[in-house]
């Protein structure tokens, strides 16, 4: 065969997945409600492993796990992580529900069989096109590698657990108002009343 068929060939096989791509990118209108397609996640999932350099792979954790740590791991997952990864790490929040991909569930085995030291470096660098932002914690690394221990122990977590970081996580206005209001009703404080056509006119 001779070289300028094979060129053809080439090109046409590259058109292929061209028109491929376009069409997986382009599905639901760039809604990001839709679902990436099995090449999409096997193409981005390999892509993702080639990007995290060989060396931050093998890296251990430098942070011994202990209730301690993983506490106050749980603490800064709270505040920080569950918006879109959710208290359990399944990522079934409405922040994560919006994201296009959706958050890993970073209890199952994709997440699980990473490395400490790809864990880490995801953290503290993100991941390019997702929702998943750097933290990189300029000289607080030790935060990072702590929540690496956390991420191992979330098959294992406690429902008292989640309930704990429930009261971490953050809160707008009207929760901390609400919050205030039980606060002082256990306390015995009067309660004050609401002015109705104040409430009335916020809500419009």
């Amino acid at each position: 065969m001779k070289r300028k068929t094979y060129v053809l060939i080439a090109v046409a096989v590259l058109a292929v997945v061209a028109v491929y791509f376009a069409k997986s990118i382009l599905h639901d209108g760039l809604s990001s409600h839709a679902t990436p397609t099995r090449l999409e996640t096997v193409l981005a999932r390999n892509a993702h492993y080639l990007s995290i350099p060989a060396s931050a792979r093998s890296t251990p954790n430098p942070i011994s796990s202990s209730a301690e740590v993983l506490h106050g791991a749980a603490m800064h997952f709270a505040d920080h992580c569950a918006i879109c990864h959710g208290n359990d790490g399944s990522g079934d929040t409405m922040m994560g529900r919006g994201l296009y991909p959706k958050p890993p569930d970073l209890r199952q085995q994709q997440t699980q069989k990473l490395s400490d030291g790809e864990l880490f470096w995801i953290i503290e660098n993100g991941v390019r096109f997702t929702g998943m932002p750097a933290f990189s914690s300029h000289g607080l690394e030790d935060e990072s590698w702590k929540l690496v221990h956390f991420i191992r122990h979330l098959p294992q977590q406690a429902a008292a657990e989640r309930m704990e970081m429930e009261r971490n996580n953050p809160k707008g206005p009207d929760d901390r108002a609400e919050e205030q209001d039980e606060d002082d009703f256990l306390a015995g404080k009067p309660q004050e009343k609401k002015d109705t056509k104040s409430l009335q006119h916020h809500d419009h």
